[in-house]
C-alpha cells in the first residue's frame, strides 16, 4: 500500500473513531433518534440532487435506509444515551463482524474456519469480561442497543448485496433518503409529538457540530475515501485497518470526556479486538468478513 494512501485511510479511521465522541456530544442534551435523523437529512441534501439514482428497485433503498439509519446508527446513538461510553460503543460495535459471519453461515452457507472459530471465541470472552468489570462505562441498556446495531450491520449488507448495485456510494446516498422519517417516527412514538418542539427549542451549537460532523467528514468524505481505496486494494488488506476506529474512539473519549477503562477492560478489549482481527485477517473464506466491510464501504 502506498504511503500516501495509508495515511489517508488512517485519517479516515481517526475521523470514524472521533465520530463516536461527536455522537455523544449531540445526544447528551438531545433526543438521540432526532440527532440521527438530522445527520442523515444533512448527509442526503443537497448532494442527492447531484447523484444519479442507482438502478435498483425502490424497496432495497427503503430497506437500507431503515436498517442503516434506524437499526445501526439510531440504536448506536441510543446506546450512548443509555450509558455506554463513546469508546466502549465503538469497541462493542465491532460485534458486527461476528454477526456478519453468522449471517453468512445462515444465508449463504459459508463455512467458518478453525481460526475464525478461535477468534470469535476470544472476542466473546473479551466482551463478557469488559461488561462484567465495568467501571460505569457499560450499562445493560447500552449493551442491548449496541447489540441491535451490530445485528443490523449484516442485514443492511444483505440489502446491498441483494440489490445488485454497482454504485455503492450512490446507493448509500439514495438509501439515506429513507432514514430520517423512521427515526423521527420512533422518537414521536416513544416521547410524544412534543419532543419535536422541545428539540427545536433546545437545539444549539453543540447539536449542529455533532450533526454536521457526522454528516460530512464521517459519512460523505469518509466513505468516499473508503470506496475509492476499495477499488485500489484488496479487502484482506483494508478490513483489519478498521480496528483502528476503536483505538481512536477510546483515545478521543478519554481526551474529551475523561472516559477511562478499568485494567480488566483494557485486557478484555484488547482480546476482543484481537479476536475480531483473527476473524477478519486473510481467511480462506473471506466472504463472511467481506460482507460487513462491503456494507461499511457504502455506509
Amino acid at each position: 500500500m502506498q504511503g500516501r494512501d495509508l495515511l489517508l485511510i488512517v485519517s479516515v479511521m481517526a475521523i470514524w473513531g472521533f465520530n463516536f465522541s461527536m455522537i455523544k456530544l449531540g445526544v447528551t442534551g438531545m433526543d438521540p433518534l432526532l440527532i440521527a435523523a438530522a445527520r442523515f437529512a444533512c448527509a442526503t441534501f443537497p448532494i442527492i440532487f447531484f447523484i444519479r439514482r442507482p438502478k435498483v428497485p425502490w424497496r432495497y433503498l427503503m430497506g437500507y435506509g431503515l436498517l442503516f439509519g434506524t437499526g445501526i446508527w439510531g440504536m448506536a446513538s441510543c446506546a450512548i444515551t443509555f450509558g455506554l461510553s463513546s469508546g466502549m460503543a465503538s469497541v462493542l460495535l465491532q460485534l458486527d463482524v461476528l454477526t456478519t459471519v453468522l449471517v453468512g453461515v445462515l444465508l449463504y452457507k459459508e463455512i467458518i474456519s478453525p481460526r475464525m472459530w478461535f477468534g470469535m471465541g476470544m472476542a466473546l470472552v473479551g466482551l463478557v469480561v469488559s461488561i462484567l468489570y465495568t467501571n460505569g462505562n457499560v450499562t445493560p441498556a447500552g449493551v442491548a442497543f449496541i447489540l441491535i446495531s451490530a445485528i443490523c450491520w449484516p442485514l443492511a449488507g444483505v440489502m446491498v448485496r441483494q440489490s445488485g448495485t454497482r454504485s455503492p456510494f450512490a446507493f448509500n446516498i439514495w438509501g439515506m433518503l429513507f432514514a430520517p422519517l423512521p427515526l423521527i417516527g420512533l422518537s414521536v412514538l416513544f416521547n410524544g409529538v412534543e419532543v419535536l418542539e422541545i428539540t427545536y427549542r433546545q437545539w444549539n451549537a453543540e447539536a449542529w457540530l455533532s450533526v454536521l460532523f457526522q454528516a460530512y467528514p464521517t459519512t460523505l468524505f469518509g466513505y468516499w475515501v473508503w470506496n475509492k481505496m476499495l477499488l485500489k486494494y484488496p479487502m484482506s488488506q483494508m478490513a483489519p485497518l478498521t480496528l483502528l476506529v476503536s483505538v481512536f474512539a477510546l483515545a478521543s473519549g478519554y481526551l474529551i470526556y475523561g472516559e477511562r477503562l478499568s485494567v480488566a477492560q483494557w485486557v478484555s478489549c484488547s482480546a476482543f479486538l484481537l479476536g475480531v482481527g483473527l476473524v477478519l485477517y486473510r481467511g480462506p473464506l473471506p466472504g463472511a468478513a467481506r460482507t460487513v466491510k462491503e456494507q461499511k464501504a457504502v455506509s
